[in-house]
């Protein structure tokens, strides 16, 4: 169990102060306070709601959800900083019950004999257990704690409802390029705690490409600066320089943010299922890359595609189930990279084909009849006849089979009591074929009703 190094720390001054300046530039950067915090101006900026409780020292239960780097931990050291009360950080992957017991049973004291109540910051609270987060439960019901969640999980999946329910979430977005340039030349320039006693300098290209390739993690962006300064700093060189060729061997390859097992892979994959519906290629190939870049297993993707052809383009262009089921066999066949290639032929193929959904509203409208109403009868023309018997009752007996008659169609009932329709083909593509043969039908089906004799 580890604490927060505050007000409320067992370290020294001095102490701290030579913790700190050992630390990477990354925690040595940390903001001091909310007006030095960058990003997150829905919530933190002045006149907003978390900016405003911590002002007014009503502090409640919350609950911080949002990518790797984007200041979670940072905004909770603040307000361990801002705040009367009693701060206790712990970690959940190295944390368990027993730790928990001990901070509330510490905070219980601290609120009967000091009258001073309890934040306890929980990073990662996702990692714990259900278990382990109903332990929290009554001393955050009771006031006995004020709980810091910070998790890059959405906390709808990740945490107790109970929790939630008595906690304020607020949802951190990855940091704009332009904040992360500001990070960026703010620790170049701090002499305290960031690299100010050295000489750099760095050109905006190099800082540009940083911020990009950080992708929104400020953390990422200034661990690549200090290992660029830093191998650098025994050269000889008085001056150092920071330009583009040592920006792109400081930080490698961009860091793409995708967790393939949490709620994130679903975002990606419904953004990716909703442009192909919305007929833009771009965007479906863009949300297509993404998913592959994050190392998502080519079966789901391919599964996506193979829905996305049968529900939202149908029979408007049939084709495009045939190569959604060709690319699903391919991509399994050959792996990535080259799975790539059919997976992208047939998403860019579906967003560019007419759409009709008229074959699932069909099969959904059957299905919901079928759960829900009186179960329909197999009439007796239409159930089978190849056994011995059954055309002594009456099976099959009355069928028409319709390839006697010219129009290789017959009418008769084929679905006893079902005046509406759940196929309703719409006039797009090839399904408006479709449209005009069954009208067609129905035209057939009206004179036979008229003349019963001439059909």
């Amino acid at each position: 169990m580890t604490k927060v190094p505050d007000k409320n720390s067992l370290f020294s001054d001095i102490e701290k102060a030579q913790i700190l300046s050992n630390a990477p530039l990354a925690a040595r950067m940390r903001p001091k306070s909310l007006e030095e915090f960058v990003g997150q101006r829905d919530f933190v900026a002045p006149d907003k709601l978390l900016y405003r409780m911590l002002q007014a020292q009503t502090l409640s239960s919350l609950i911080f959800y949002g990518p790797p780097g984007s200041g979670k931990t940072s905004l909770a050291t603040i307000i361990a900083n801002a705040t009367n009360a009693k701060f206790f950080y712990i970690s959940a992957p190295a944390a368990g019950v027993s730790d928990i017991r001990e901070i509330l049973s510490k905070a219980k004291d601290e609120l009967l004999t000091q009258k001073r109540r309890t934040v306890l910051f929980i990073d990662e609270i996702h990692r714990f257990n259900r278990a382990q987060q109903d332990v929290l439960l009554n001393d955050v019901e009771t006031g006995v704690i004020i709980l810091i969640g910070a998790t890059t999980e959405n906390p709808y999946f990740a945490v107790n409802s109970p929790l939630l329910s008595r906690s304020t979430i607020f949802e951190f977005k990855a940091i704009d390029k332009t904040d992360i340039i500001e990070l960026l030349k703010r620790a170049i320039k701090d002499k305290k705690y960031g690299l100010g006693t050295l000489d750099i300098k760095a050109t905006e290209q190099a800082l540009e490409y940083l911020a990009i390739m950080s992708d929104g993690d400020a953390r990422r962006a200034l661990v690549a600066l200090e290992t660029g300064v830093l191998s650098q700093k025994n050269a000889g060189q008085q001056t150092i320089k920071f330009d583009i060729d040592i920006a792109k061997e400081s930080i490698q390859q961009k860091a793409i943010q995708f967790d393939p097992t949490g709620d994130s892979h679903y975002d990606l994959a419904s953004a990716l299922q909703k442009s192909m519906r919305g007929s833009d290629p771009d965007a479906t190939v863009y949300w297509l890359a993404r998913l592959i870049a994050g190392g998502q297993d080519p079966r789901f993707i391919a599964r996506r595609i193979a829905v996305c052809a049968a529900e939202d383009v149908g029979n408007a262009d049939p084709t495009a189930t045939i190569l959604a089921a060709a690319a699903m066999q391919i991509s399994e066949l050959v792996g990535f990279p080259e799975a790539q290639l059919p997976l992208a032929q047939a998403a860019i193929y579906i967003a560019c084909a007419p759409k009709s959904n008229a074959s699932a509203k069909a099969i959904w409208s059957a299905m919901s009849d079928v759960k829900n109403k009186r179960t329909l009868a197999v009439p007796k023309h239409l159930k089978d006849s190849h056994y011995a018997g059954a055309k002594k009752q009456g099976y099959g007996t009355q069928y028409k089979y319709p390839h006697e008659n010219p129009d290789g169609f017959v009418p008769q009932e084929y679905l006893p009591g079902k005046t509406d329709k759940y196929y309703r083909p719409v006039p797009r593509g090839r399904e408006k074929l479709f449209m005009d043969y069954l009208q067609r039908l129905d035209i057939l089906i009206e004179q036979s009703k008229a003349n019963p004799t001439e059909i």
